[in-house]
């Protein structure tokens, strides 16, 4: 079965705002003070465990998220903030063109954090951030390399076995599909693994698209441990390992997350 942080949503909510709280923020502030006027966007906010981490240090928030249900657990976790008129929860498409008219050059911060490695358009995605951004402001970003071992997200799984089981999401399309069918996981499940399959993304291929969109990286920590991962299964955080972890390519299969801030040349 999925693990119950999956299942458990004001647990996940709580887990997401503590490890804002001591990875996320500290990785950030050095380059990009967050206080009482920093206005900050989290594209794909799910039900806004990390938003509230900013709300905290008197961030002005917006939380922007694709999915209906998700938007209605972050209005019902984070009601009292919401009501001091510092955060925003929208359910909307950051391509429509009433969000993109209504927040042109808004923000001195963007944050997606677990959500680019489920964007099939992420050239064009991280290219359109540039349009929310205000004079100097900067993106984080927040992944899981699609080569380490838990990268296809298989802990949704609903058998543990699955769930547990590293690496197998790099196999062949046909035959990664045919073991989920074979151990009779959901069929929603299965499409959702797939399609990660198809937008899972590399460290390369991140820093590859940053370059290409003309954004320049201000700074960037891999780690060996997600920090996440002291909450999902109390593993201390670890960053990567020293120059193993660092070698193109085979970095992807030994890191668990990348942290990345971002920027245009001026924002440096």
């Amino acid at each position: 079965m999925a693990f119950d942080f999956h299942k458990d949503k004001l647990g996940y909510f709580n887990q997401q705002t503590t490890n804002a709280e001591s990875a996320v923020l500290p990785f950030i502030e050095p380059h990009l003070p967050l206080q009482a006027g920093t206005t900050v966007l989290e594209i794909g906010c799910g039900e806004g465990g990390v938003l509230k981490a900013f709300h905290r240090k008197g961030c002005t928030t917006v939380g922007v998220e694709l999915v209906q249900y998700r938007v209605d657990f972050a209005k019902e976790f984070l009601r009292e903030e919401i009501e001091t008129g510092r955060m925003e929860i929208i359910c909307a498409n950051i391509f429509d063109a009433q969000f993109a008219d209504k927040f042109k050059n808004s923000f001195d911060l963007i944050v997606l954090k677990d959500v680019i490695e489920h964007i099939f358009g992420q050239a064009q995605l991280i290219e359109k951030l540039q349009h929310f951004l205000a004079p100097g402001g900067q993106i984080f970003f927040g992944f899981p390399p699609w080569q380490m071992p838990f990268g296809g997200h298989q802990q949704i799984c609903q058998s543990k076995f699955l769930s547990l089981l590293p690496y197998y999401h790099l196999l062949p399309k046909p035959l990664y599909k045919g073991i989920l069918k074979a151990f009779k996981q959901h069929p929603a499940t299965i499409k959702e693994l797939l399609e990660i399959k198809e937008t899972g993304i590399s460290l390369e291929r991140f820093e590859r698209i940053v370059k290409e969109t003309g954004y320049q990286v201000i700074a960037k920590q891999l780690y060996f441990i997600n920090p996440i991962y002291k909450y999902k299964f109390g593993l201390k955080p670890r960053k990567q390992i020293p120059i193993l972890g660092s070698i193109p390519y085979l970095r992807n299969f030994i890191n668990t997350a990348g942290f990345y801030l971002i920027g245009t040349p001026a924002s440096r």
